[in-house]
């Protein structure tokens, strides 16, 4: 148990009515979870205003409410704090309540639009490779060292997060890496966590179903940096003309990185192939199994956070060459009959670019390229046809098909997909809406040496059409259909 008045530190009160001094169990911002002896948090959210809902947290035990706004009836015995605004409050009150365990542990935030998991991923990978405890908050999965749990979430809700700093603290964690969404920085689900760095990717197009203007997105980003402490570090990539505008008013020491501009840490590609990168880091060589251009962002990102970590720069050389791709991120096999089948995440214009771009460099031109791609639904829709002309010009064949269409018509998708793709290419395209027949016939084109490329879903096992989520993993169907040719 715990008071309510020690869980307040930080937050933004205007007024209160009751005792602060009542004791409490828990604090929940779903209703529904709400228990005797809990305090509810009320948030305005994208869907629901938890505010309609305070009176069924109160029937169900809740001894405290937090809102914007005080609701009409008010119940004796029950204490109510109004908050300028109920995220931020919640982020201050999980901390609170967990003891601040970001405090205890490194904590390193990577934010972009591209690369964030695989950043993420690699540096816990590293880490633990190293030999220390470590933790993960990342789209893929959650570790709390050697545990796993399930991710639902880029950056998961406040009280998630310091749920599980608080396990990593109990497990020993020395070292935390999370994703940090655009979403979870607008919705303050970071704030009252101390970052002893963060990492700046990339900006791309994405996101602006949620953030209305391009501007706005990279501004909510920027945030993230500017709340970065004097003793963290703030690194980020100069070759993306964004990378100095997150620097601007940051207090944290200040690094960069780049393949073509002057920085920090600086990179140079020696060789580039489907057996991995041979990359020159400032002064020395180093060979990982990852490949393409990209990943040599993100090698150069995990290079420069451990180095600025107090890892030796000659381990972190070691560790990098034994480093292994994250799931559903340029994850490859090749079938008996030498026909290549990678499975990405790129699901954003730039991610599909790079990918295809990379696919290029690699190989001799006697093959086919075969990319199967949709569009996710309830999404920002106008990178729709840009996707479709970006897969048709950088691809030999291209099969449109569903990502997760969502609550949207699927044929509706394809077809605002279809409109970037340019007169001439029509032809080389196919449009198969069942995602799994798509698979299996760019399986069934693919002769010898060909290379399929499977985009948009990566990681993901599970497909969503009109709201139910089904079984569905890239990689173990294409996997299937490659065996089946084998036969």
């Amino acid at each position: 148990m715990i008071a309510l008045k020690d869980i307040l530190y930080k937050v933004t009160i205007n007024a209160v009515i009751g005792s602060t001094g009542v004791q409490l169990n828990a604090i929940h911002f779903d209703s529904r979870n709400i228990k005797n002896g809990c305090v509810f948090v009320a948030i305005k959210g994208t869907l629901s205003d938890g505010h309609q809902f305070i009176d069924r947290a109160v029937e169900q035990g809740a001894v405290a409410v937090v809102c914007e706004s005080m609701p009409e009836k008010l119940k004796e015995g029950v204490t109510y704090v109004e908050v300028d605004n109920s995220s931020r409050a919640l982020a201050f009150m999980a901390s609170n309540f967990y003891d601040n365990p970001s405090e205890n542990l490194k904590l390193v935030g990577v934010t972009g639009t591209n690369g964030k998991t695989t950043v993420a991923s690699l540096l816990y990978q590293l880490f633990k490779k190293a030999g220390y405890k470590v933790g993960l908050l990342s789209t893929v999965k959650i570790m709390v060292d050697t545990v796993e749990h399930k991710a639902t979430h880029t950056t998961p809700d406040s009280l998630t997060i310091n749920k599980y700093l608080d396990e990593m603290n109990v497990a020993g964690v020395e070292f935390c890496f999370m994703e940090v969404s655009s979403h979870g920085i607008h919705q303050h689900r970071t704030e009252g966590l101390r970052f002893e760095g963060g990492i700046f990717t990339n900006l791309t197009h994405d996101h602006l179903d949620y953030h209305s203007t391009f501007a706005e997105y990279r501004d909510v980003k920027k945030s993230f940096f500017d709340a970065l402490p004097e003793k963290a570090f703030a690194l980020v990539n100069v070759d993306d003309k964004n990378g100095l505008v997150m620097l601007q008013n940051t207090k944290a020491r200040k690094y960069t990185y780049a393949l073509k501009g002057y920085a920090d840490y600086k990179s140079q590609i020696l060789e580039n192939q489907f057996g991995g990168l041979l990359l020159k880091i400032n002064d020395s060589e180093v060979w990982t199994r990852l490949i393409g251009n990209f990943n040599a962002y993100n090698i150069l990102a995990i290079y420069g956070a451990a180095e600025l970590l107090g890892l030796e720069k000659v381990e972190v050389l070691r560790l990098i060459s034994e480093l292994e791709s994250v799931s559903g991120r340029f994850q490859y096999i090749i079938s008996n009959s030498k026909i290549t089948a990678i499975v990405d995440y790129a699901h954003t214009p730039d991610a599909l670019k790079n990918v295809l771009e990379t696919i290029n460099s690699i190989r001799t031109k006697n093959e086919e390229l075969i990319t199967v791609v949709g569009c996710g639904g309830d999404r920002d829709k106008t990178k729709r046809p840009k996707m479709g002309h970006i897969a048709t010009v950088l691809s030999t064949k291209v099969i449109f098909t569903s990502d997760n269409p969502r609550s949207e018509d699927p044929e509706t998708i394809l077809k605002e997909i279809e409109k970037g793709v340019e007169p001439q290419n029509f032809k080389k395209t196919l449009t198969i809406s069942d995602r799994a027949q798509a698979i299996k016939t760019a399986c069934q084109m693919a002769q010898p040496n060909d290379i399929i490329l499977i985009a948009g879903k990566g990681h993901e096992t599970y497909q969503e059409i009109k709201g139910i989520r089904s079984d569905f993993d890239d990689f173990k169907i294409v996997q299937e259909f490659l065996n089946q040719l084998n036969k």
